[in-house]
């Protein structure tokens, strides 16, 4: 503070001498202790704008250079980790593609095996029950054939007696049916 005041000082009485001079009409003087003074004074002008105004912007733009740097980095982080959650997601997708139709592939061919095993089990029923129906059939036809040859016996027996005109023993009946049904089983037609 001393030193601005001495310059103050300074340059008021150099004010005045410098009037005083072009009072007298003496020409363009440099004066060396004002230009010694304006260097000091230009000087810790320089060193005060650098303490307090240079060096805290400077040390603010290297913060918000820092800052931006940082931001690109990160910037740059988020892009790499969403184009790797975009591959990890299109992958998941084809993955998730690949098991449905795997699950698809599966199904149908589940689907088709219950299909030809229902068939093979409708015709195996339908074979069962066609085997019934000839053994119920077969079992018909031998009884109808007992039922008929049972009523032919009768009705040989009734004719038998009304032509001999007499009845028929017991044992003698017996025998004459029973040739007849031996001739008759063998010419019956077979089916």
């Amino acid at each position: 503070m001393e030193l601005i005041a001495l310059a103050g000082g300074a340059a008021h009485s150099g004010l005045a001498a410098l009037t005083a001079e072009t009072e007298t009409g003496a020409g363009l003087q440099i004066n060396l202790f004002w230009v010694i003074v304006a260097a000091l004074n230009f000087v810790l002008l320089l060193t005060l704008l650098w303490q307090f105004g240079f060096g805290p912007v400077s040390r603010m733009l290297a913060e918000r250079r820092e800052r931006i740097e940082q931001g690109l980095r990160d910037a740059e982080q988020a892009r790499q980790d969403r184009e790797s959650a975009e591959a990890e997601r299109a992958a998941a997708l084809a993955e998730a593609r690949r098991e449905a139709k795997e699950i698809l592939d599966r199904s149908q061919k589940v689907a088709q095996e219950i299909r030809e095993a229902d068939i093979a089990a409708t015709r195996a029923e339908l074979e069962r029950m066609r085997e019934r129906a000839q053994a119920d059939i077969e079992g018909e036809k031998q009884r109808a054939i007992a039922d008929l040859r049972a009523e032919v016996a009768n009705l040989a027996l009734e004719a038998a007696s009304k032509v001999i005109g007499e009845s028929m023993t017991g044992e003698r009946q017996r025998r004459l049916v029973e040739d007849f049904l031996k001739e008759t089983a063998g010419s019956e037609p077979k089916g």
